[in-house]
Order: structure tokens, then sequence, then C-alpha cells
């Protein structure tokens, strides 16, 4: 893939009812999908699961989620910077109904799979969040769909804080082979939003092999880079502007984890990380 096909500016994904439209059909891979539906007061929206798993996760507002005799009352969040927010998982082969009265935004994450699972409600407060890393590279993992949090079929998927002037997705890693034990083949997406007015960040992917991907993308707000192969890292925020990315995942291996191999050239002489 190019660099053009890789760094998808706000409204490059936008498609009908939704700002971000991104699946494998657009994105050129097998598993991975992400929309983002905008809702004024009152409104609704309506969608049919298909061969996917999706989880509905608030970005800005509430909402109510319908799918067949399940409903789940999502309080939200009045932004991706204020706090971890619950979600809804409802499975493929359904029909959904979102509705909200005040209206927001709402990212429907989804994957491709194979097993159809039960509607399930995630409250707020037990979603895991992790700091990591340190100095400069510290920011907070809020893991609501990690391969170890949350069951789904093929669905990882998990929001990131990175405070102004930091350093995140570091040290380079990758996850486009399948080795046992070691390393995960996921696609991935990274959807972005940065705090505060004309803020801005910075995403690079380079290549793991002769002809990967390769982009280094001047991000702002509404955002999308996809990962479908190679080292990607840094995911840099501009001073004064914290950084918000929700990254989606999904993969062929019969097992659903998140398995990563660092960068080389990022390990010190006793294992660690610089």
């Amino acid at each position: 893939m190019t660099s053009t096909d890789l760094h998808l500016p706000r409204g490059a994904a936008a498609q009908g009812d939704y700002a971000v439209d991104i699946g494998p059909a657009s994105a050129g891979w097998t598993h991975s999908s992400l929309r983002v539906v905008e809702l004024g007061p009152g409104g609704s929206h309506t969608f049919s699961t298909g061969d996917s798993e999706w989880i509905v996760l608030p970005l800005e507002g509430g909402c109510t989620v319908h799918m067949e005799h399940n409903e789940f009352q999502l309080l939200g969040r009045e932004s991706v910077f204020a706090n971890v927010s619950d979600f809804a998982y409802v499975p493929r082969d359904a029909q959904v109904l979102i509705a909200s009265g005040a209206g927001g935004r709402f990212a429907l994450a989804g994957a491709k799979c194979e097993r159809r699972l039960p509607a399930r409600y995630g409250p707020a407060p037990e979603v895991p969040v992790e700091e990591r890393g340190s100095g400069t590279c510290a920011r907070r993992v809020r893991n609501f769909a990690s391969a170890d949090s949350f069951a789904c079929d093929k669905l990882i998927a998990v929001e990131v804080i990175t405070p102004g002037g930091h350093w995140s997705s570091y040290p380079p890693h990758k996850h486009d082979e399948h080795r046992p034990g070691e390393e995960s083949e996921l696609e991935e997406i990274y959807y972005f939003e940065i705090d505060g007015p004309d803020g801005l960040g910075y995403q690079r992917v380079f290549p793991s092999r002769e002809g990967g991907s390769d982009v280094l993308a001047e991000v702002r707000s509404g955002d999308a880079v996809l990962v479908p192969d190679g080292w990607h890292g840094p995911s840099i925020a501009q001073p004064g502007h914290d950084m918000y990315y929700l990254n989606v995942m999904a993969g062929p291996g019969e097992t659903r984890e998140w398995r990563i191999c660092f960068h080389p050239d990022h390990v010190d002489s006793t294992g660690g990380y610089r």
C-alpha cells in the first residue's frame, strides 16, 4: 500500500451515514472494521452486523443500543479525554438500532468472525486501565476489549491517551506474521482525536519486509491510519495537546491473542527496551 492509502484524513473514509467507514473491502484486507456515526438530538441509526461482531463505543454522548430482545443503556461520556466509557457488544447476523436523546458520536469497532457470541454490556468501572511506559513515553491504555479482558471471537480493541509532548506506540513493534507463542497476525486501524483546536500528532509505519507499508502522517481529529503490516510507532502528540487513538485489530489466527514483536534496534544488551 502507498502512504496515501494508509493515511485517511478526516472525511476521506466517510460514506453514507458514517463519518468514518473502514472495512475489509475498502482497506484491502480480511477482518478489521471501524465506523463512526454522528447522531443529532433524538437521532437514531440502524445497521446489520452481517458477518462481523461489533462493539458500540460512545466517543461523545450516550445512547441506547437495541438488538433483538436486548436493550443496553450506555451512559457514554463528555469526550474521549474525559474518562472511560461503557460499551455494548453485538454479535454477527443481527439488526441493531442505536438511538440517542441528546445526540453524540459513536464508534463501531468490528471484526469479521465465525462464532455468534451473546450480546453483552461492558460497564465502565470494569475496564482495565494500564499506565504504560515512563517519562516522555508514559501513556494510559484503556483495555476495554483487549484479548484478556473482554470475550470476543476475533475483535481486539483498546483506547490510548498520550499526553501532549509524549510518544506512545513505542518502541516500534509489529504483528504481521503468525509465529506461535511469539507474534500474532493482526490488521490494525488507528483512529485519532486531538485535544484542543488546531492540535496535531504524527504516526509512523515503516516496512518489516521488502515493499511493505511505509508512511509518516500528520494526523488530526477524525483521521485514521491503516496498519496492514510493518513496524508501527511512534505515535507522537504535539506539546500542549493530548492525543487519543482507538486501536481496532483482528486477524485470521485461530486463537484471539495480541502478541507483538519489538523492533530489534530498540532492544538493549540486557533485553530491556530503550
